[in-house]
């Protein structure tokens, strides 16, 4: 975050975890011109963490009127052990599991907001008005609220200075007796310092204290005086009383916020509009707004729009954009053009996923202009190229009918235009096409999108199949047999050899967190360049280049890795050496004369320049695997094996001087034989826990279903039930939930279960069918043997 005065002193404050050190840490730095300078490191504050277990590590920050800084820390506490319920366990050794020691530990800095003032020097000091004055014995003065479980984005009412934030709760569905509530998320505003009471209170419930070793539960925790005698805990036992939350929900609808929905939850705090924050900015939200609180739910996508009296106190909420559902909010501010700028995650967890994304929403009193989506059959193709051009998913917010006008340029000048709403052209030069869609509503306002079109050069069409093995899922030690066919309209094919195997690019990887696909093609970047290297080295064998220029010796002209070396780090240099290549010249490496290439067309040209720039670079480029021949699945020790290995194979044609290269791939994935609930790809009538580690099913028929799953070699099905489990049967069917039985297997109540599996071959969907209300599964594994 940067500072209230950062114009003038450039400082920013980042909190991060250093590597070796088990501590969580607040520095100031310099940053200035667009760097961040790693010598001005000011350490202004430590949190002392655990880091046997994780999570909950906050991180959050902001700036108050007054330039204080608050930044919140999570309870730094391991959960799924306490059942959906509190984590108090205090049994030795036993501690990353008691978030008594944290947020409900006056002397410890995690499970808090903490509120201090930073100085010039790096230091801080402490405001007034902070939960404990400075010199209270077996308390931390930074501490502004305690009893926080993973508070995040917060947010200052500029107006009063009062602080929001969201808080994520636990995961337990229902409430026990023996234990307490149900699990439930907040929204909570801080007037003052306050104690907001975890571990002992969630929602406006209390839990009983519970005895992990004995399995007996104590007394109710007393919201007026709570007490924390935790073997664990450095600080006052007697605590703060609570404050309670602004919002709270559970799993199930909210009796006292219906409004919130039911399902998954994760509470997102979000800003506080006020018009006086963006004077003389236009386009400002209206007045309806003045004084809302926008938040959102990470898991159910809606925002909603909170309105709260001069106290405080809850008044209503409305949906904000009702037909807006949101893929994964985890954060939302206003921009200083007065726009709601909203980041999404994405629909899943721990993986580059294609809904993340940032968006604007722009407040427009008046006529919207429409929306507009374009799209096209293909994008690249032979010539004579028929291409079908769609503006499906075009729309106007009003109803408006609207009107459409396509534009087909080529270099800036419009080759066929067309007023349908969804073309049928055809090119038949070769070239780069930009086909624009400007549509426009009865009151003039209009919109436009594009969409590239590559003539006169295909597409080239890569096949990659497994001659051996199951085809779905990998078990550790087992051998693959592939094989890779390529056929290129323009270049010929692997099979009638005009086409080198060496240009063929084939790599296998092994993806421990699961299936990444920005991160599979960074490994893959490598391998493509082996083969991209290959050709070009071939160009250069067959070319007269060789007569003057060696590898790294020098010659009658400069070695390559001279030339490399010369020019490394220049983002001229490409275009640069290709324009010299084709015209000759001399004078740069001496008086020798290098003849012009004239006829080497300039996708040769510029595959041979790639090449001997990449000679610079020292980190060597991962060699390509053959295109016919075998794998052993085997992770590497210390990995563990929670993911996928990724099989590509990809060809990059020579293109010409009017249509650049095109990329033909195919990627097949072996996932892990162990598949998590939530992973498999639909359900029906299943209940998911929070964090969707644990599936339930709600009727008989309930059903978990893996699709396209290849039968081959797979002998029994072995299932995890979780704790609480119904005693029932789970089959395995193909097709459809009604279709054949090929195994079947009873689950208790905790615990594996094992079913034998018919013998198959061939791809089917396959539904694994709950025939009991209550019957919970963590995973499924299938075993080839």
């Amino acid at each position: 975050i940067l500072d209230p005065d950062y114009a003038k002193n450039h400082f920013m404050y980042v909190y991060y975890s250093p590597k070796n050190e088990s501590v969580n840490r607040l520095s100031r730095f310099v940053w200035k011109g667009g760097k961040l300078d790693m010598s001005t490191e000011k350490k202004v504050m430590d949190v002392v963490v655990q880091r046997e277990e994780c999570c909950h590590v906050g991180g959050g920050m902001l700036f108050d009127k007054d330039k204080n800084l608050l930044l919140s820390t999570g309870d730094n506490t391991f959960s799924r052990s306490s059942d959906g319920f509190t984590p108090i366990d205090e049994r030795p050794g036993e501690g990353p599991r008691d978030a008594q020691k944290s947020s409900g530990n006056t002397n410890d800095l995690r499970g808090k907001i903490l509120r201090i003032h930073p100085e010039a020097d790096g230091s801080y000091t402490i405001p007034e008005g902070n939960l404990f004055p400075k010199g209270t014995p077996k308390t931390r003065p930074e501490i502004y609220t305690m009893g926080n479980r993973n508070p995040w984005r917060l947010t200052i009412d500029s107006k009063t200075n009062w602080l929001f934030w969201g808080e994520v709760g636990p995961d337990g569905s229902n409430s026990s007796e023996l234990r307490g509530p149900r699990s439930y998320d907040e929204f909570n505003i801080a007037k003052k310092a306050g104690n907001y009471g975890w571990p002992y209170f969630n929602g406006k419930e209390a839990y009983r204290y519970y005895n992990f070793a004995t399995k007996e539960s104590g007394a109710w925790w007393d919201p007026l005086k709570p007490v924390n005698n935790s073997p664990n805990n450095t600080g006052m036992n007697i605590l703060p009383p609570t404050v309670d939350p602004f919002i709270w929900y559970p799993y199930a609808v909210s009796e006292e916020f219906p409004l919130l929905g039911s399902g998954g939850r994760s509470a997102v705090g979000g800003p506080i509009f006020h018009q006086a924050d963006f004077k003389g900015v236009k386009g400002v939200y209206p007045a309806y707004y003045e004084g809302k609180w926008l938040i959102t739910d990470w898991v159910r996508g809606w925002i909603m729009s909170v309105t709260f009296d001069e106290e405080g106190k809850y008044v209503s909420m409305e949906r904000f954009l009702p037909n807006l559902t949101l893929h994964g909010a985890i954060d939302m501010k206003f921009g200083p053009d007065g726009s709601l700028y909203v980041l999404e995650y994405g629909n899943g967890y721990f993986k580059d996923l294609p809904e993340a994304e940032l968006i604007k929403i722009e407040y427009n009193g008046g006529n919207r202009k429409p929306s507009v989506q374009v799209s096209a059959n293909k994008v690249a193709g032979a010539l004579p190229m028929t291409v079908q051009l769609s503006s499906k998913g075009t729309q106007d917010a009003d109803g408006d009918v609207l009107k459409y006008d396509w534009k087909i340029t080529k270099a800036g000048v419009v080759k066929q235009s067309s007023t349908k709403e969804s073309p049928l052209v055809t090119l038949t030069s070769a070239g780069v096409y930009k086909a624009t869609l400007t549509v426009t509503d009865p009151s003039g306002a209009k919109n436009s999108k594009s969409v590239e079109v590559v003539a006169g050069n295909a597409v080239p069409e890569v096949k990659l199949a497994f001659t051996k093995g199951n085809s779905s899922f990998y078990f550790p030690g087992n051998t693959i047999a592939y094989a890779v066919s390529v056929a290129d309209k323009e270049d010929g094919s692997l099979a009638n050899k005009r086409i080198p195997a060496a240009a063929v690019s084939v790599s296998i990887n092994y993806l421990s967190e699961g299936y990444d696909m920005t991160v599979v093609a960074q490994k893959q970047n490598s391998f493509d360049a082996s083969a991209q290297y290959e050709v070009a080295k071939g160009l250069i064998k067959k070319s007269d280049c060789n007569a003057c220029h060696m590898l790294n010796a020098k010659s009658l002209g400069p070695s390559f890795t001279a030339v490399a070396l010369k020019y490394k780090g220049s983002n001229t240099a490409q275009a640069a050496l290709v324009k010299k290549i084709a015209n000759g010249g001399s004078g740069v490496w001496g008086d020798a004369m290098m003849p012009a290439h004239t006829s080497m067309p300039a996708s040769e040209l510029n595959s041979i320049v790639k090449y001997i720039l990449s000679l610079s670079d020292k980190k060597q480029v991962q060699k390509s695997l053959p295109v016919v021949g075998s794998y052993t699945t085997t992770v590497q020790p210390g990995s563990p094996n929670k993911g996928s290995f990724i099989f590509r194979a990809a060809y990059q044609d020579k293109g010409s001087a009017l249509a650049p290269r095109q990329t033909g791939e195919k990627v097949l994935v072996l996932r892990n034989p162990t598949v998590l609930v939530d992973d498999t790809d639909r359900n029906s009538q299943i209940e998911f826990n929070g964090d969707r580690s644990v599936a339930t099913a709600k009727t008989d028929g309930s059903y978990l279903m893996l699709s396209n799953v290849d039968l081959t070699d797979l002998k029994k099905v072995q299932f995890s039930a979780a704790e609480g489990s119904a005693k029932g049967t789970v089959e395995i069917r193909t097709g459809s939930a009604d279709g054949t039985v090929i195994g079947k297997t009873s689950v208790s109540e905790k615990g594996e279960a094992v079913a034998d599996l018919t013998a198959m071959t061939g791809r089917k969907d396959v539904y694994f069918v709950f025939t009991k209300p209550g019957i919970k599964l963590k995973d499924l594994t299938v075993i080839n043997k």
